[in-house]
């Protein structure tokens, strides 16, 4: 373990590995908060799901509301402040990528990139679905259904991996790579189709007497 974590993060991510379950639950709600902590709850529950499987499925449940807390305190915060929040706390040009992105795609904006690690943290796209008045249930109900997904596959790997995680990740790369762009091929795939349904009912209402 040593080897896989050093510094600062290392002994954070070993502090919160002896709270177990609860310190996923914990890190879920700093990650999700705000707080730049990359793929570290990722990391934790494929290591507590190595060690041992049914308090890896734990560390899942935990995880996911700890997820839940944590993305309702940011989605809060960005309804509050309004667009100005969005616009002050991204780089200039992306505000309007995101309420183009929100306008055109909507949920499916939040949920790829909390099922998914996404190029921007995600952390932006939960304000963004906040600041720009994404409906609270709704977005609980991606936040929810996008975390269990991640979290509970994750633990479920980590079960598989046994009590040898470094190995595991380093002789199924390709593996977990090809898992990962089947998931976002699949969901680029549900874009296009709602893209294409989008058009044909704009071109109905145009033209409701043609074909």
């Amino acid at each position: 373990m040593k080897h896989l974590f050093g510094g600062v993060f290392g002994t954070l991510f070993r502090t919160l590995l002896s709270w177990g379950p609860w310190g996923a639950f914990v890190l879920a709600i700093v990650d999700s908060a705000g707080l730049p902590v990359p793929e570290g709850t990722d990391l934790l529950l494929l290591v507590i799901a190595a060690r041992n499987s049914r308090a890896g499925y734990l560390s899942a449940t935990l995880a996911v509301a700890g997820s839940l807390i944590g993305s309702m305190f940011l989605y809060y915060v960005a309804r509050k402040g309004g667009q100005a929040y969005l616009d002050q706390r991204t780089e200039k040009g992306w505000a309007k990528r995101f309420r183009q992105w929100f306008h055109h795609y909507g949920g499916l904006t939040v949920f790829i990139p909390v099922l998914i690690p996404a190029p921007l943290p995600t952390k932006v796209f939960v304000a963004s679905a906040g600041a720009l008045g994404m409906r609270r249930r709704y977005f609980l109900t991606i936040v929810l259904v996008a975390r269990s997904l991640r979290y509970f596959g994750l633990a479920c790997l980590g079960s598989l991996m046994g009590h040898t995680p470094a190995h595991y990740l380093k002789t199924h790369t390709w593996q977990l790579a090809a898992i990962s762009v089947a998931v976002f091929l699949v969901l680029y795939a549900a874009i296009l189709v709602k893209d294409a349904l989008r058009r044909r009912t704009h071109r109905h209402h145009l033209h409701p007497h043609a074909g």
